[in-house]
């Protein structure tokens, strides 16, 4: 029988979905959240951990890609990598991290080797931040015959990268024992000896090393955020260099939940520090089916982090509003019930998988002071189709207006339908919410737009 640990967190989660907003993706089961910020965009890689997984076991194929503005309402990129583009990996798509340089971009990986025994690093490079990511060496970067400073054959894993203000490139990765070792320039190539960290030595972290390590920089002192003992707290240290001896801190986040991991990452954005962890708090949710949040916080007069606890609430307050004049993915949204998302290389990443009750709620969208005319939404159907209710504020709150969509003749044929809507002025949070027949899946969507007055 499946171990499935409940926190009243958890058993909370379904009831307060209305105003909750965490966990931030509720379409697939998310881990292992890697944050990057680049110019106005959060980036936000996770590894995906698949719903039939085998018992008390991780079953990962692939890293996904959620970007955001506002902190609130996610854009679901798609899979911007799957194990299967490394011969040597045996499978498990296993914590990972993203960093650009010179034009491009390399996405660091741990995974099982299928030719040398043990988990291994790798690293994988594109051309943009949305990938497509290729293995950049036909080989791993660092394999388990290189460190021997454990017992057991999985201290490979967890890489986090940083580059100095010097322009040196560092990345320290670990289970059981902490290693670093420098970059050369071209990211995909160790530039010294690997150095092996005590993991038990208190002063460098509190209650040992387990794992998970996220390492950066902020006003002039170096981080690294970590897992320690199991089932896991998040707990941090200081240095004054980056390859210096670490100082024991304090205590991110104690042991919630029901998820036996946890894995941080911390980045600050539009003037406002986040702390992304993994939990259990989706339905169906347990410790191989996790699930990605976010805590803002704020540091104390010294550096310090804070010790925060996991909420449903999350983000609150949106860094900015949606424009609803623009083509809008409807796998943009702050929540949604129900649904999944699906890509194909045609169409990309769409919403899938909706039956009559399911929605999606985005927030902060801005209709200006005139207010819109229409609403087109681009939707395939194989079945009869259903409508599509537009409310404003609330799940039963004003209806705005509502879409007939119709059959189309197969899930691949789309077709974009209109139908006016009434005046409605100022910021408010939208919800889509999906009516039909029972019991079939009623549509597909690709996208929405809504069309001002005086357009």
């Amino acid at each position: 029988m499946r171990k499935i640990y409940f926190s009243l967190f958890t058993l909370l989660v379904p009831f307060l979905s209305m105003t909750a907003h965490n966990p931030i993706i509720q379409t697939h089961f998310t881990a292992d959240p890697a944050p990057l910020v680049l110019g106005d965009t959060l980036f936000l890689y996770v590894g995906c951990d698949e719903k039939d997984a085998p018992l008390d076991s991780y079953l990962m194929r692939e890293y996904r890609l959620y970007t955001t503005t506002d902190m609130v309402n996610w854009t679901d990129c798609g899979a911007i990598l799957r194990t299967s583009a490394f011969k040597w990996s045996a499978g498990d798509a296993s914590a990972a991290q993203c960093i650009g340089r010179g034009g491009k971009y390399y996405f660091y990986i741990s995974s099982q080797n299928n030719t040398i025994p043990g988990s291994s690093i790798g690293v994988a490079v594109a051309d943009s931040p949305y990938g497509p990511f290729r293995d950049a060496l036909g080989h791993a970067l660092v394999t388990n015959d290189m460190t021997t400073h454990a017992r057991h054959s999985w201290d490979d894993l967890d890489p986090t990268v940083y580059i100095d203000d010097d322009g040196k490139a560092w990345l320290y990765w670990g289970n059981g024992v902490c290693y670093r070792a420098r970059l050369n320039d071209d990211m995909i190539s160790l530039a010294g000896e690997i150095e092996a960290i005590d993991a038990r030595d208190t002063s460098s972290f509190v209650e040992g090393f387990t794992e998970a390590p996220w390492v950066y920089r902020r006003d002039g002192k170096y981080y690294m955020v970590y897992a320690s003992r199991f089932p896991e707290s998040i707990h941090y240290s200081m240095s004054d260099k980056i390859d210096g001896k670490w100082t024991a801190k304090g205590v991110v986040m104690p042991l919630q939940g029901g998820s036996n991991t946890n894995h941080p990452g911390i980045v600050d954005f539009k003037g406002h520090s986040y702390f992304f962890y993994h939990n259990d708090a989706l339905p169906g949710g347990h410790s191989y089916c996790r699930s990605v949040c976010v805590e803002e916080f704020a540091y104390g007069d010294n550096g310090e982090i804070p010790s925060m606890h996991m909420t449903s609430d999350g983000i609150v307050d949106a860094l900015g509003v949606l424009n609803p004049y623009i083509r809008v993915e409807a796998e943009t949204m702050a929540w949604s019930e129900g649904v999944t998302t699906m890509e194909d290389e045609e169409r990309g990443v769409y919403v899938a998988d909706i039956h009559d009750g399911d929605y999606i709620k985005v927030m902060n969208v801005d209709f200006g002071s005139e207010g819109p005319a229409s609403f087109s939404v681009t939707s395939s159907s194989r079945y009869q189709g259903g409508s599509l209710e537009l409310h404003i504020d609330s799940i039963d709150g004003e209806m705005i207006g509502a879409v007939n969509i119709p059959y189309t003749g197969e899930w691949n044929i789309w077709k974009e339908v209109t139908s006016n809507v009434s005046k409605t002025t100022g910021v408010h949070d939208l919800f889509l919410v999906f009516k039909g027949k029972r019991p079939h899946q009623l549509f597909n969507l690709d996208c929405w737009k809504f069309e001002p007055i005086f357009s």
